[in-house]
């Protein structure tokens, strides 16, 4: 195959999953069919099966990819690699969660939020093959953090409330009328460090409530 023809499914893929997912962010997944998809991004309904095989196969794609745009893993290897401070990483951490929640698009935040919120079968794919593997990268950080061990499920617990403020936050920013007209104006700096400073404050005392309990 030449590499031209190679750059052209590329690009018919990603249009694919660009319509899909603002259609799956408006409507969500029992209301977007795969016709109005194909219909929107100029394509027929066998481009679809080609590069998804399924319209499931669709969606467990595009929940992929926006989990991937709310946080890449090869960003989070780099970051958890490198020789900066815990809490230093724990700040890059939030850093692309803000990021990745802020973005021009929308739909990747509003689609894996309708699948946290009504979940699907391809729930359990996304956390094997996405979610778990990222949290398995961040968990030693919260562990130097907090001194819980790393095993302890009370430290896995920690996780959600690390990562659901920063996406929260910037929903109810992104929001008509936004959070700022109640708060007041926030550079992406100073919202990252509030949300550091937050989490660091929840971890220390969740570890040293745990320190006392054991």
């Amino acid at each position: 195959m030449s590499r031209s023809i190679r750059a052209d499914g590329e690009a018919t893929r990603g249009r694919i999953l660009e319509v899909a997912g603002e259609f799956l962010a408006s409507k969500g997944l029992a209301d977007t069919t795969s016709k109005e998809i194909a219909e929107r991004a100029g394509v027929n309904m066998a481009s679809i099966n080609y590069h998804f095989g399924s319209r499931g196969g669709l969606y467990k794609a595009v929940l992929a990819e926006a989990h991937r745009r709310l946080i890449d893993r090869d960003d989070l290897d780099r970051l958890f690699a490198s020789n900066l401070p815990a809490h230093r990483k724990l700040h890059g951490l939030i850093g692309f969660l803000v990021d990745g929640g802020a973005g021009a698009a929308r739909w990747p935040i509003m689609v894996l939020g309708r699948e946290l919120l009504s979940p699907s079968p391809h729930l359990a794919s996304l956390q094997q093959e996405e979610i778990f593997p990222k949290l398995r990268i961040i968990l030693p950080v919260l562990h130097e953090i907090s001194t819980i061990p790393a095993d302890d499920p009370v430290l896995w617990r920690c996780l959600p409330c690390v990562v659901a403020p920063c996406i929260m936050t910037v929903l109810l920013s992104r929001a008509k009328p936004g959070l700022d007209q109640v708060s007041g104006p926030m550079s992406r700096d100073d919202l990252i460090d509030h949300l550091c400073r937050y989490a660091i404050g929840g971890l220390e005392a969740i570890g040293r409530a745990h320190g006392n309990e054991t």
